[in-house]
């Protein structure tokens, strides 16, 4: 028996299909090891920078199960993803399991041709790029470790840093400064309607924007009084070029304006497609396509759209040090137009073959014209309309919502007079610079070399994730946390923030990979004089007065006057006398309420009260020393919504109750935080059973698909998979 190792289930799914039966393929469900939350053990600095890795929660099982396989087989393949990430998951399964010689394969797309070929030529786990990742790893631990610390002794507990998100927020707090101190400035916008000698009417606006409204209503008014003409028609030819197939940036941009996806969201559903075998691999900065690939493009045009328009064309690398992955995303067959499960996936799916076809045909033309009326009094001046069409539609043939609509203009001649029909004009004020969107972010994330393809998505939903940063529309806005944090480490940690010292750090990782550069004195490099920036901050005061509060805001409870803090909604207006006066106030000036203190001893704790709290969810009583003491008490008379009254299988005391979490509805055990075990569904009350290796399943079942009522709630369970249990 010969074992192969992947990641994800959806994966070996795959790959088993290309397979005969000597293979045994099993996923690792992701990482099996990371570091600990401790950084007190986590890294051996001293040695240099050793990482002590631990199996990650929950993943003991999946690790007993390899180890068992891998000793029965013979051969032991490690297939995990073409990048530093899978070369480092290759490694740690190679160190959990205890192999020594494993072979390393590797392949940019799940078909059999693919597998097959990496199946003949599989190599030993490179070590270069394997050192970079976990540099990375233990690069981003010490400085968000370190820095959050600080911050959580000078700002507020609960705050956090890292070497990538800090100087994303970075961004997006200077933006929302500029837009702040932009001054708007009014102007008048004059439009006019003519006719024509052969009576076509015709829209035009005027080429000078007045400063003021007397200055428009002097040219309305001397418009009505002249007489007007076409004075110049301009016709010009111009080359719209096809896009460069999508790497992962230009991927997460277009789904984001084209189908309103998030990056995140992006990149789950490219991983699906991904791992069912229909698009390449989707984290690279290659706009490269293979020359079996570029074949099956030419046949595919050919058919669909005529073989004069095919065009081959190779597209430069826009990325800075683009790197690790072979060809740009694709799909795996051109010749399947849909592919995917959900509705999401197909849209997804739709949008790279669209990328991918047009990026190989011709360039479309398009004929631009403008066409100038101009009046006998030289003091007006003259008004312009333009229109567009597409003389050769080209790649557009393929990518239709790149067309936009024709704007045809009326044939005239120069010379031709004009009649004004009516006249009007309208104030406006000049705008600001537009906040950020998730796919501008990347966008400039990756023009100023900050982090690599497989950072912007997990950079931009951390921020968003932490309150830092929300989502209104498509903009995203710093919040008074998120700007306070930036404008903290911006004023002592400007430097380390910058996008100079952030792109160099992702250079010397590539050093790294690529075997020019040592894990350790890159490290060392950074740690050696950070600690010492770190240490130099430690004497600063703790910023709790964030600014004096407007004169007219009074304490409510003792009309002291009051001063801006941060508390966990965001900004507050606290009473100067705090602590001898609890006095405090929103920004919108409605009373806050502080937790009401029950007079009860904490049962946990011994030494603190209970307090009732206001949380998301409604009141709840909790140790008024939260965090030191975590304790939550629940109302025994208190109704309990959702309750399921199935009694959880781990402590055998609480019942499993519906939760609202960040992500959604989740079922967890009533006797949390003692015990903290939860499910995605709703379970049905049955164990599972299922007739493992190592003994009947005991774990519950949940709700599962139309189809298949019931599924297990451990991922490790052949029963948690809906399409082996149809099998």
């Amino acid at each position: 028996m010969k074992l192969l190792i992947v990641e994800s289930p959806a994966k070996a799914k795959t790959i088993s299909k290309y397979l005969n039966n000597e293979y045994t393929v099993r996923a690792s469900v992701g990482h099996i090891r990371d570091l600990p939350k401790s950084n007190k053990n986590a890294i051996d600095i001293k040695n240099g920078f050793i990482p002590h890795y631990e199996i990650s929660a929950g993943k003991e099982k999946v690790v007993n199960e390899l180890k068992r396989l891998a000793k029965k087989s013979t051969d032991v393949i490690l297939a995990t993803d073409p990048d530093r990430e899978g070369e480092a998951i290759a490694w740690h399964i190679k160190e959990a399991l205890g192999l020594k010689k494993p072979k390393r394969i590797v392949f940019h797309e799940i078909t059999k041709q693919a597998v097959n070929e990496a199946m003949n030529h599989p190599r030993q786990i490179d070590e270069d790029l394997r050192s970079a990742q976990e540099a990375r790893r233990v690069l981003d631990r010490l400085f968000g470790y370190d820095l959050s610390g600080l911050i959580w002794q000078k700002l507020r507990y609960g705050l956090s840093a890292g070497r990538v998100q800090s100087p994303a927020l970075r961004i997006l707090v200077e933006r929302e400064k500029e837009i702040r101190a932009f001054i708007p400035e009014s102007f008048w916008v004059i439009s006019a309607l003519f006719k024509s000698e052969n009576k076509t009417e015709i829209p035009f606006t005027c080429s000078i924007e007045p400063k003021t409204e007397k200055d428009a209503l002097d040219i309305i008014s001397a418009s009505k009084k002249a007489k007007w003409h076409i004075s110049d028609i301009k016709e010009t030819d111009n080359k719209r070029q096809p896009r460069a197939p999508f790497t992962t940036s230009t991927l997460q941009q277009a789904a984001s304006s084209r189908l309103g996806f998030s990056p995140s969201q992006t990149m789950r559903l490219a991983q699906k497609l991904y791992e069912k075998g229909h698009i390449t691999y989707m984290r690279t900065d290659s706009t490269n396509l293979s020359t079996a690939a570029l074949s099956d493009i030419q046949n595919i045009i050919s058919k669909e759209f005529g073989a004069d328009h095919y065009e081959h064309h190779v597209y430069s690398k826009k990325a800075k040090n683009a790197q690790e992955a072979h060809e740009a995303i694709r799909p795996t067959d051109v010749a399947k137009k849909m592919e995917g499960t959900t509705d999401q996936e197909k849209k997804l799916y739709r949008l790279i073959w669209t990328r991918t076809v047009s990026s190989q045909m011709k360039a479309a033309n398009v004929l631009r014209t403008k066409i100038t009326a101009q009046s006998d009094d030289k003091n007006i001046p003259v008004f312009a309309t333009t229109g567009s069409r597409v003389i050769y539609p080209g790649w557009l043939l393929a990518d239709t919502r790149a067309s936009g609509e024709d704007i045809e203009v009326p044939k005239l001649k120069i010379g031709e007079l004009l009649s004004l029909i009516e006249i009007d004009s309208v104030g406006k004020e000049t705008t600001g610079p537009n906040r950020y969107s998730e796919a501008g972010l990347v966008k400039e994330l990756e023009k100023r070399g900050i982090g690599r393809p497989s950072t912007y998505a997990p950079t931009i939903k951390t921020i968003v994730d932490r309150g830092y940063v929300t989502k209104e529309g498509k903009s995203l806005i710093p919040t008074d946390t998120g700007e306070t944090v930036s404008d903290f480490l911006t004023a002592h940690f400007d430097s380390y923030i910058s996008d100079s010292f952030t792109a160099q750090m992702e250079d010397e990782l590539d050093d790294i990979a690529d075997g020019k550069r040592t894990y350790e004195k890159t490290l060392s490099d950074f740690y050696t004089p950070f600690t010492k920036v770190i240490a130099s901050k430690k004497n600063i005061e703790k910023i709790s007065n964030l600014g004096e509060a407007p004169d007219n805001i009074k304490c409510p409870e003792c009309q002291a006057s009051m001063i801006i803090k941060l508390g966990k909604g965001g900004k507050f207006y606290s009473c100067s006398r705090f602590p001898d006066c609890n006095g405090a106030l929103t920004l919108e000036g409605k009373k806050l309420e502080g937790p009401k203190d029950l007079g009860r001893v904490c049962p946990k704790c011994n030494k603190a009260n209970l307090v009732e709290r206001e949380g998301r969810f409604g009141k709840f009583i909790s140790c008024s020393s939260y965090p030191k003491c975590k304790y939550i008490e629940e109302d025994p008379n208190a109704e309990k919504p959702g309750d399921t009254g199935v009694t959880c299988p781990l402590c055998n005391k609480g019942t499993m109750v519906e939760k609202r979490g960040r992500f959604g509805l989740f079922y967890g055990c009533s006797n949390y935080p003692d015990c903290k075990h939860i499910i995605k569904t709703k379970p049905t009350g049955k164990i599972c059973g299922y007739a493992r290796e190592d003994g009947p399943c005991k774990h519950l079942m949940m709700e599962g698909t139309k189809t298949i009522p019931d599924r297990c709630s451990d991922k490790t369970c052949p029963n948690h998979n809906p399409h082996k249990l149809e099998k």
